[in-house]
């Protein structure tokens, strides 16, 4: 079992919350992807608890399964809020008022980009393309798209999750 010093707090319901999602995915190919996903939705980030736990799971060394949580861009490891929001950063959303969009959202929410609200309901990412270029500006909020964003849309948007 991977072990954390200090952790001991709730830590044995957490590795075995772990095991059992990552355990669904352990004989399909890329299931360290799909186990990666699944914890993501439930925790909103992937404890390197969780990483030791997909290490042992998958019989692959920690530093390759830490390896795959930092390399994809949809994978974080740091703590962060529920809701993601990602805002979509390619030319034709820049062009179409993703900017004024990110102004917006980071005055409403209080953020900078790469942060997370101090009520830990929210956090601010940039994203590449997600390809809806017929409806820019886009940005989504855990997974979910909204088509031509504008900051006037955006009190709307946040209030389904508030």
């Amino acid at each position: 079992m991977f072990r954390i010093p200090g952790k001991e707090s709730g830590r044995r319901e957490r590795l075995m919350s772990y095991k059992e999602i990552i355990a669904k995915y352990a004989d399909k190919p890329g299931g360290i992807i799909e186990a990666y996903h699944a914890i993501q939705r439930e925790m909103s980030y992937l404890p390197i608890e969780a990483v030791g736990e997909t290490a042992e799971v998958f019989k692959v060394p920690v530093s390759q399964a830490y390896g795959v949580a930092t390399f994809y861009s949809m994978f974080s490891v740091k703590a962060r809020g529920k809701n993601i929001i990602r805002l979509c950063e390619s030319a034709p959303c820049h062009v179409a008022g993703a900017e004024e969009v990110l102004a917006a959202l980071e005055k409403e929410l209080g953020i900078k980009v790469g942060e997370s609200t101090a009520d830990g309901k929210f956090a601010l990412e940039l994203s590449e393309c997600v390809g809806q270029c017929q409806a820019t500006p886009v940005l989504t909020v855990n997974g979910k798209p909204y088509f031509e964003v504008s900051p006037a849309k955006l009190t709307g948007i946040l209030a389904e999750y508030k």
